[in-house]
């Protein structure tokens, strides 16, 4: 991981100083990486950069946030092509790569990434985010000066940033609790789209989309021999890549990640295998994950949640999240990518699994209603046609729509924040683009048959898995009671105490009304309250960076 951080501009002068301020609002990114300040004044421009490769002779310099999967391929296709290397770094080879295929390269990676390219040769800058948006990137362009950084603390203190809040956007949260890209809450700061590279040159920015999930397009419904083998090579390939010497697994006791440890236990003995469940939930994933790891033999570890950790922790990982948490579960994320951080690096997950194979119970049910395009309040949304997507059928547009929307602007930035700040690398076996388009290629009832979702993964779990049945449950947490208990106190200070900056959003007196039921028992208003109260943590963290970088 090296989180990206700097801007090129016509106009504004190269301050280092800047630059170190963005950085150091990355550091959880950074972790152990060098970098180094790249800084190349011209009298038409000046570009700012941290880097974690530098070629002067070519130059070239590179920093790439995440991996790149394939990197040993690519290696060895350049080393026979001519080119030598110094060392082992992922940006050493993208390097070489961007030399022999130019800005063509994005084609050729696998993983989870972005990454800043500076050419100077050529004075382009070159940005790029991997194909589902699983690695975050951000610009802010003013004038004749564009900005970019892994993350927004991080972006509104490069030059001449005003943070300020997009309170559009914040309609758009309220009603469903995350903010669609481009856009973000932040004025003036938006998300490079997944699957796009962005060309910096000469002070003119030209973006270009060189991936779209395969469900934009109609099926081409082509099985070419037993579609469940075929599903599980492609899915055995893609785990197989994304294996280092000590991965571990994120295991629920759902159906993806056991297809995901019994794929691995084919490559590997000793898994470490890591659980979270809370305390005082009955339905908890604990007992059958336990299950899951006894029967391929892993080294299992459990992590019990209390209700407390959830105050506890809230605060401090809203600003490492930088956006506000759209359910408490997302907590419990980063406890169990903390736990797993003390024994392995890098670990496997499910995510992506339901999006991509079609694994929601609204993915049976609402199929018949998405010719309406209605869009709906909340999670449970029945999608709207992307103006760039042709013609398809039902389940492909609810699946595109929210392989672009809820995927990558919610789930897939929740799993990097908590992630990153955990300090371990999590890789997803489920979005890698041959195992989507493998599966998109299929019929419709490949993944949704009649009321069974995920259909063609149960199939194959049956041959992975002998006679054991996975069961999903799902993170579970008392939190209305913990808003009349311990979380109480906070509560009430952010939305009603006199340091609250978003209550001018709100009627106060419905507020007023909402609480008062709430912590008296009358009704239960948990999800709104919870919602408001992440946003105004959100406004405080930022509030916070602003002053620190005008400061």
């Amino acid at each position: 991981m090296c989180g990206l951080a700097g801007w090129t501009s016509t106009t504004a002068a190269a301050d280092p100083v800047r630059l170190g301020a963005m950085v150091e609002a990355l550091s959880h990114r950074n972790g152990a990486e060098e970098l180094c300040a790249v800084i190349d004044r011209q009298p038409r421009r000046a570009v700012v950069l941290a880097a974690s490769f530098s070629d002067e002779v070519n130059g070239l310099s590179v920093a790439v946030d995440g991996g790149l999967v394939n990197a040993a391929d690519l290696r060895s296709q350049l080393a026979r092509k001519g080119y030598a290397f110094v060392g082992g770094t992922d940006a050493e080879v993208l390097a070489r790569a961007y030399q022999h295929w130019d800005k063509e390269v994005v084609k050729l990676l696998r993983g989870a990434f972005a990454f800043a390219l500076w050419d100077a040769n050529k004075e382009r800058l070159m940005l790029a985010r991997d194909r589902f948006g699983q690695k975050p990137l951000y610009l802010a362009q003013d004038g004749g000066t564009l900005s970019f950084a892994s993350e927004i603390k991080a972006i509104v203190r490069a030059p001449g940033m005003k943070a300020q809040v997009d309170v559009d956007a914040v309609g758009e949260y309220l009603a469903q609790r995350y903010v669609r890209g481009p856009r973000t809450l932040v004025s003036g700061v938006r998300k490079l789209a997944p699957g796009t590279y962005a060309l910096w040159q000469f002070g003119k920015l030209r973006e270009t989309r060189y991936w779209m999930p395969p469900d934009a397009q109609t099926g081409v419904e082509s099985t070419n021999g037993d579609a469940v083998d075929g599903f599980i090579a492609q899915l055995d390939e893609a785990v197989k890549l994304q294996m280092s010497a000590n991965a571990g697994v994120l295991l629920s006791g759902g159906y993806d990640s056991a297809a995901i440890l019994a794929l691995m236990s084919r490559h590997a003995k000793g898994i470490a295998t890591f659980s979270a469940g809370f305390a005082d939930d009955k339905k908890s994933e604990l007992a059958a994950a336990a299950r899951l790891a006894k029967h391929f033999g892993t080294q299992h570890h459990e992590i019990v949640l209390q209700t407390r950790d959830v105050l506890a922790e809230l605060p401090q990982l809203v600003v490492g999240r930088d956006a506000p948490f759209c359910r408490p579960a997302d907590v419990a994320l980063y406890l169990l990518a903390r736990e797993a951080s003390r024994h392995v690096k890098v670990a496997l997950s499910g995510d992506g699994g339901d999006e991509i194979l079609g694994g929601y119970r609204r993915h049976t049910f609402l199929r018949g209603f998405a010719p309406s395009r209605v869009k709906a309040n909340g999670l449970f949304v029945i999608p709207v046609k992307h103006p760039a997507q042709p013609e398809t059928g039902d389940l492909r547009q609810i699946l595109y729509y929210e392989q672009t929307g809820w995927l990558a602007d919610n789930l897939l930035e929740r799993t990097d924040r908590m992630s990153t700040v955990a300090s371990i690398e999590l890789r997803t076996p489920f979005l890698d683009h041959r195992v989507a388009e493998y599966v998109s290629a299929l019929p419709d009832a490949a993944r949704v048959r009649g009321l069974s979702t995920k259909w063609i993964l149960r199939k194959a779990d049956e041959q992975l898995l002998a006679d054991f049945k996975p069961r999903k449950a799902g993170f579970r947490i008392g939190l209305a009671d913990l808003m009349r208990g311990e979380m109480r106190e906070l509560l009430v200070d952010h939305l009603r105490g006199p340091s609250c900056l978003t209550r001018a959003y709100y009627e106060p007196a419905v507020l007023d009304r909402m609480l008062d039921e709430h912590l008296g028992a009358k009704r239960n208003h948990e999800e709104i309250l919870w919602t408001l109260l992440n946003l105004e943590i959100w406004h405080r963290t930022l509030h916070r960076a602003t002053s620190l970088a005008t400061g």
